[in-house]
């Protein structure tokens, strides 16, 4: 037997099964929906620490939205008592649906009931199917429950594609619909140039290697949350045009009426409003007019409720 990071503990256990990207509202009624079948059962939730095709074709895999430790305590805070992230590898992949269901699900988390989308697969090659889980878990004492897609606005499909797309658009009012929360990064607090405090708006730079997708170059309206609280912040993302003097797109909030030092605290910035695009100004003071105007947006975001902690 393989040493999957599973509990192997004899708890009863309803279980879902998903790449989870995103933990969006579908996902979220997923978990819902196992919980109110849970009867006192542990509601399990099992995941992968990548997507199929980072193994396969790593060309096309699709840019995670959230990091593993980000989607763990969103399905935690979601319902479910337990979250079993499986390492997506060739031995994995090469596994048998049989063995799947004995080694994960019978024996790995004690499941009586299985709760999936209906197109669903699992196995070598997705050989395996609800009808297989059926047809080979019902024997065993498996029950096996069919969950259709969650839709919203009269039909659209939740999809982590979608959200994945508005992100990188900067469409993150659509994001946090989908999601059901606003999109966030999270990283440690690193010295920049400087540049924003010369400026008047000092902001708080997240490390390169930051966990949650990065959306696209602009100014946002949003909060920050470091060293225990949490302020409305000015978010710029991407690479200083004006100076044009960073290699990257970096994520820097500028915390209105806060003043901290955070070098090397880990930080969330949560994105709440698209505000406008990132430009190159032609001189420091066009920034700073630049600058203010982005503040005074947003100070006007907070009288009108729509931005709020």
């Amino acid at each position: 037997m393989t040493d999957w990071p599973l509990p192997r503990d004899g708890i009863d256990s309803v279980v879902t099964i998903g790449k989870f990207d995103g933990v969006h509202i579908g996902h979220r009624e997923v978990v819902s929906q196992l919980r109110a079948r849970a009867n006192g059962r542990r509601v399990v939730v099992i995941t992968f620490d990548r997507h199929p095709l980072e193994l396969f074709d790593p060309t096309r895999a699709p840019q995670p939205i959230l990091s593993i430790p980000q989607k763990v305590e969103a399905l935690l805070s979601a319902g479910a008592d337990r979250v079993v992230v499986l390492p997506f590898t060739t031995e994995f992949a090469a596994m048998s649906p049989d063995a799947f269901i004995d080694e994960i699900l019978l024996t790995g988390v004690s499941a009586s009931l299985v709760l999936v989308g209906s197109d669903f697969r699992f196995g070598a090659k997705g050989a395996g199917t609800i009808e297989t889980l059926i047809a080979r878990g019902t024997p065993a004492g498996l029950e096996v429950v069919r969950l259709d897609h969650v839709c919203v606005d009269g039909g659209v499909k939740v999809s982590s594609s979608t959200i994945r797309g508005a992100i990188l658009a900067g469409d993150v009012e659509t994001a946090t619909k989908l999601l059901g929360r606003p999109h966030r990064v999270r990283g440690v607090v690193v010295q920049g140039h400087q540049r924003g405090r010369m400026l008047g708006y000092p902001t708080a730079n997240l490390e390169e290697d930051n966990e949650g997708l990065v959306p696209k170059a602009g100014v946002y309206a949003g909060i920050i949350r470091v060293l225990g609280e949490e302020f409305f912040g000015a978010i710029s993302v991407g690479r200083n045009p004006t100076f044009n003097d960073v290699t990257r797109d970096q994520v820097e909030t500028h915390a209105l009426d806060a003043n901290f030092n955070a070098y090397g605290a880990t930080a969330e910035v949560v994105f709440i409003h698209w505000v406008r695009n990132v430009e190159a100004f032609g001189s420091v003071d066009d920034l700073i007019v630049a600058l203010d105007g982005d503040v005074v947006n947003i100070r006007g975001m907070i009288a009108k409720g729509t931005l709020h902690l």
